[in-house]
């Protein structure tokens, strides 16, 4: 488990602190968050895990023991005289069930405005038509929950709990109850949610597909607490942690459209001052994207090829290797930046090589090698 966050010294004060215990027969929560005040953080774990018993307990749904400090507001501290717990009808929070939870008898508007009308007016810092156009539900209005789609019930509920003005939108696997289709239909909105609206957002999920493409900041959660948490695309690269073990082991990169080649189908990245060829896509030039990177699709290489149909050849530095068994390798390899490049830093990749490849090349921790990169999906 992860060691426990000093989360009471400095640090921003619009930011997210949790420190819960709660015991069930046969279950018991026991964790220390310190999530940043914007984005998406997203709770990661098997079900029965306690990703959806922290949310509740951030909600004061479920009455667990300890701390919770929300941009700068305690909303619970049972260490402190007096015992201060707000209620939840007092606490400024969204929430979005697995099921859209909306009321049949009214439509579409009037679901809205009841969402809106639990707001002082004075205190309202989204407008109904700002929130009808982020979600995209503006030809909606005059219809009822029974006439629309799963995709569109659960895009109208996100709105719903938008208009309540929340300083924290609470988000427990609101895509679980919808097929692949209308999944694919809701995540471009969830994730222009994430880049407009400036509510931070504590999202709860099993699946790691929504946690690749929503997560800024990633908490892994078992057994009641917490086994890492950080940015995302830190922990997905992480060679001690489960994500890179399975056998769709990825790595999220961060980077930016520098231009589009409609001709080839192709959009060209710039991660880091290192050119990324992707599959054409629908964003602007000068935006920023996500990128996932499957561990077996990397190959390494000691030399730069300069006659390979392979487009994406990134000079990288290996960082660790873990052995998988007697056959496979996982290797961490950081992207060596171009001088005076943002992200100097550079990013971190994973490849799964077979250990015959590995000794053949003689590949060890500090070697500057090649990353032959044969796919990159563009997660939009």
């Amino acid at each position: 488990m992860l060691a426990k966050p000093d989360w009471r010294s400095e640090a921003p004060v619009s930011d997210v602190y949790a420190d819960l215990k709660l015991a069930y027969p046969g279950f018991a929560l026991d964790v220390s968050l310190h999530l940043p005040g914007k984005g998406v953080s997203v709770l990661l774990g098997p079900s029965g895990c306690g990703k959806t018993t922290v949310l509740r307990a951030l909600a004061g749904l479920d009455r667990a023991r300890g701390r919770v400090v929300v941009n700068g507001q305690v909303w619970q501290d049972d260490g402190a005289a007096g015992q201060p717990f707000v209620p939840t009808h007092r606490r400024t929070i969204g929430y979005v069930f697995q099921e859209a939870s909306l009321f049949a008898h009214l439509n579409v508007l009037a679901n809205l405005n009841y969402g809106r009308q639990r707001t002082a007016q004075n205190q309202q810092r989204i407008s109904l038509d700002e929130a009808a156009d982020l979600l995209g539900i503006a030809h909606l209005m005059a219809r009822h929950p029974d006439s629309l789609s799963g995709g569109e019930r659960q895009r109208v509920a996100i709105a719903r709990a938008l208009l309540t003005s929340p300083s924290l939108l609470l988000m427990d696997e609101p895509l679980s109850a919808l097929d692949t289709a209308r999944k694919a239909e809701i995540l471009p909105y969830l994730e222009r949610l994430n880049r407009e609206a400036g509510t931070p957002v504590v999202y709860v999920t099993h699946a790691l597909d929504e946690a690749a493409r929503l997560a800024d900041h990633l908490v892994l959660m078992e057994a009641g607490g917490v086994r890492a948490s950080g940015p995302a695309a830190d922990l997905f690269a992480r060679l001690d942690l489960p994500l890179s073990q399975i056998d769709d082991a990825a790595t999220v990169l961060h980077a930016r459209i520098v231009q589009h080649d409609p001709s080839y189908g192709l959009s060209q990245l710039d991660l880091a001052g290192l050119p990324l060829w992707v599959g054409l896509a629908q964003a602007p030039v000068g935006q920023c994207v996500r990128v996932r990177v499957l561990a077996r699709d990397v190959s390494v290489a000691l030399s730069k090829a300069c006659d390979s149909s392979i487009l994406n050849i990134l000079p990288v530095v290996i960082e660790s290797m873990r052995h998988d068994g007697p056959d496979k390798v996982t290797l961490s390899l950081r992207t060596t930046p171009r001088e005076g490049a943002c992200g100097a830093c550079g990013s971190v990749i994973l490849a799964r090589l077979t250990r015959r490849s590995c000794e053949a090349l003689a590949l060890v921790p500090g070697q500057a090698v090649f990353a032959q990169i044969k796919g990159a999906a563009l997660m939009a």
